[in-house]
């Protein structure tokens, strides 16, 4: 059985920072590459950042280009994303999804994903 599940989300202010994990298991990593997306309330789900672990490849939205970092611990079966300088529009429902990877694929986009968590809550106050 696939199952991710992501934790860390909060609340933080303006400027702050949270790392968010996306446990994963019944996936391989070198199969899969792993993103993160999120969904604001009344907005479409947009991609934010992919890692693939077979070739190293690592894709940002530009909105969040210079202020999150995603990495895995491929040992712990384990996706990061690291948010700096958090902003109030970056306030959403983070959520991350496994994609059967080829490297023609856009990683950014939620249509080309096969798994996905339930979600964790990401509240920036100004």
């Amino acid at each position: 059985e696939v199952q991710l599940v992501e934790s860390g989300g909060g609340l933080v202010q303006a400027g702050g920072s949270l790392r968010l994990s996306c446990e994963v298991s019944g996936l391989r990593f070198d199969d899969f590459a792993i993103g993160w997306f999120r969904q604001a309330p009344g907005k479409e789900r947009e991609g934010v950042s992919c890692i693939s672990s077979s070739d190293g490849r690592i894709d940002y939205a530009d909105s969040v280009k210079g202020r999150f970092t995603i990495s895995s611990d491929n040992a712990k079966n384990t996706v990061y994303l690291q948010m700096n300088s958090l902003r109030p529009e970056d306030t959403a429902v983070y959520y991350c999804a496994g994609l059967r990877y080829a490297g023609y694929v856009d990683t950014l986009d939620q249509y080309e994903y096969d798994y996905w968590g339930q979600g964790t809550q990401v509240t920036v106050s100004s």
